[in-house]
């Protein structure tokens, strides 16, 4: 009798240690299963780079699909804070100092925030630029803010964010474009 019950006991203890393990390794936060399912997510991540004269450009982020939803004004609010794509915030790294829309902004990584609006957006670069979404954004941390971009209607649909550095010598444009928009702002 006391040998089945320790046979018992001994099975369900391996039982329970298997299924904790297994239950650990699949946590998201764990560095094994976030990279592993990082492209499985439903937003997929995504980078757009260019290099302007001696200007190396790289945007790192994460693709929302349309999926039937309405995006701008709904599952994105005009007037609040986005994180300019899904998960992470999205990130630009820039190689060098440069001008964005005739403001200086030192080299370096930020985090890339934006306000939308129905007729203007805010772009937002800030200095913690490993942040999820939104969540934590502080304002005091902003290095440049470019205000009253104009949005405008893109040349066709995306069901998914994308973003798009083009170069003509030493300037260049970052578009943004999702759904039936895009917003567009000069890099030199």
């Amino acid at each position: 009798m006391k040998t089945i019950r320790f046979a018992l006991i001994l099975a369900l203890y391996i039982f329970i240690g298997a299924a904790c393990s297994t239950i650990a390794s699949a946590q998201p936060g764990t560095m094994k299963a976030s990279a592993a399912k990082k492209d499985d997510r439903p937003s997929p991540p995504a980078e757009a780079s260019a290099t302007i004269g001696d200007l190396k450009v790289k945007i790192t982020y994460s693709q929302p699909g349309v999926k039937g939803r309405t995006v701008w004004g709904e599952l994105v609010p005009f007037g609040k804070i986005w994180r300019t794509g899904a998960n992470e915030a999205t990130t630009i790294e820039l190689s060098r100092d440069c001008k964005v829309a005739g403001k200086m902004l030192r080299a370096g990584k930020y985090a890339l925030f934006t306000i939308p609006g129905e007729n203007n957006w805010t772009i937002i670069f800030n200095t913690v630029a490993d942040q999820w979404g939104a969540y934590k954004y502080d304002e005091s941390k902003d290095a440049l803010r470019i205000t009253e971009v104009k949005p405008g209607k893109s040349a066709e649909f995306n069901e998914r964010l994308k973003f798009d550095v083009k170069a003509s010598g030493d300037e260049g444009d970052i578009t943004l474009s999702w759904e039936n928009l895009k917003v567009t702002f000069p890099i030199r």
